[in-house]
């Protein structure tokens, strides 16, 4: 399961964590009945905000909800989980873009994929994949083709890019992806006044998963001579920051501008989560319930609801490193900078390095291959590691994760003062 959203299951309560798991459990299962179990594998925490966002703009009905049977993924119990459009809409974005990052995979020669006799049946898959999610996006009157057509144009930008492109140049083609995922969440919920904001937190949170992605894999990718945005077009860590600070910005803005029904789930996991990524990508924040003390330290630390006094009193949307003065806001009502990059600085310009108290620890191992890491990750779920352990290694990318499930025996700090 991969995603930058990965909520510490101690900042949800109990009711937010249900519907989380939820969530994440209709998705795995609408890749089950839709696509078949091998599906399954690509479920992934940040596919579940199509189907959160869906359900957040409409009102919920019995059906919107049925109990599913025991899972080892669940410590063998029943749930109920989320079913219908919005389930299965983030099903098959879960689909295309799993099948862009193995051809991802194939086109860097990472891992086993380098070797032909294993590229080429991850190629089919891939293919199969790719024509399953726009079997059920037609369906849902969702065309997949702007998903496929961002992968293509994607290789064609990394291949060009280099010192001094500006990085927002490279992030486009997963912006737009994104963003058509998101304001489609908004005609399947029957709220065309939506599509223009979503899209534009779409356009943002595609931003922030290329972006960090990039700052988390930069190391590795460095040592094994992989490409890089960072490297590729010498952006500096701070501006790589600068950037994504923003972003988070822009998202709570175009959610303020959007009417929900319920949207204490989506104010959680885009309005605060989305900057504890950041936080953890960059080295900045720990969570409080490890022992490192302190809440974490953001933008995100307002006080009242979740949109505060008004449309424009001071809220969790309204706050942040850029609310006033930035040059890169001109124009977009919503923030987040020119997706094209203009204006924006180039080249040196903003200390870099690692953060203050870092020391140089033992290498990650690389990461696994793509059948390696299927292998890893059924081991994961036969053994309830992925629900319920403290912490394991990502089946792919090695990277230290807490079980989804997993209960802490502290008292926790409260994000903010907001009532979500």
């Amino acid at each position: 399961m991969f995603g930058i959203v990965r909520p510490c299951t101690h900042r949800l309560t109990d009711g937010l964590k249900t519907e989380w798991m939820a969530h994440l459990c209709g998705l795995c299962l609408a890749l089950r009945a839709d696509h078949g179990q091998f599906a399954r594998v690509v479920t992934n925490y940040d596919g579940l905000i199509v189907s959160v966002l869906t359900e957040a703009q409409t009102e919920r009905t019995p059906a919107s909800r049925r109990t599913a049977g025991p899972c080892p993924l669940r410590a063998m119990r029943t749930a109920p989980v989320a079913q219908g459009e919005g389930a299965r809409l983030a099903a098959a974005v879960s689909l295309v873009l799993a099948s862009a990052k193995i051809r991802d995979h194939v086109a860097d020669r990472d891992g086993v994929l380098a070797r032909r006799p294993m590229a080429a049946p991850a190629l089919r898959v891939a293919a199969g994949w790719d024509r399953a999610g726009a079997r059920t996006g037609a369906e849902l009157g969702f065309d997949t083709a702007v998903l496929l057509d961002a992968v293509e144009r994607q290789s064609g930008i990394e291949a060009l890019a280099g010192p001094g492109t500006p990085l927002l140049t490279v992030t486009e083609p997963t912006e737009t992806a994104t963003a058509a995922a998101f304001a489609h969440t908004a005609v399947l919920a029957g709220r065309p006044e939506n599509i223009a904001p979503l899209a534009e937190a779409g356009r943002l949170f595609g931003r922030l998963a290329h972006l960090l992605d990039a700052v988390e894999d930069k190391e590795a990718d460095t040592a094994s001579g992989a490409w890089n945005p960072l490297t590729a077009t010498g952006t500096p860590r701070a501006e790589a920051r600068r950037l994504a600070d923003d972003a988070v910005h822009g998202v709570r803005l175009a959610l303020r501008d959007t009417r929900f029904a319920d949207d204490k789930l989506v104010h959680v996991l885009l309005a605060h989560e989305l900057q504890n990524s950041v936080n953890r990508a960059f080295g900045t924040t720990a969570c409080a319930h490890q022992g490192h003390g302190g809440r974490p330290q953001g933008p995100d630390q307002g006080q009242g609801g979740p949109y505060s006094q008004g449309p424009y009193g001071q809220g969790p949307y309204d706050q942040g490193p850029y609310d006033a003065g930035n040059p890169y806001d001109a124009g977009n009502p919503y923030g987040g900078g020119n997706p094209y990059g203009g204006g924006g600085p180039s080249g040196p310009g903003g200390p870099g390095g690692m953060p203050p108290g870092f020391h140089q620890g033992p290498q990650r191992p690389g990461r696994r291959g793509f059948w390696a890491g299927c292998a890893a990750f059924i081991g994961l779920c036969c053994t309830c590691k992925l629900c319920c352990a403290e912490e394991y290694e990502g089946p792919w990318s090695r990277k230290k994760r807490e079980g989804c499930c997993h209960k802490c025996d502290c008292d926790c700090c409260e994000c903010c003062g907001c009532d979500c």
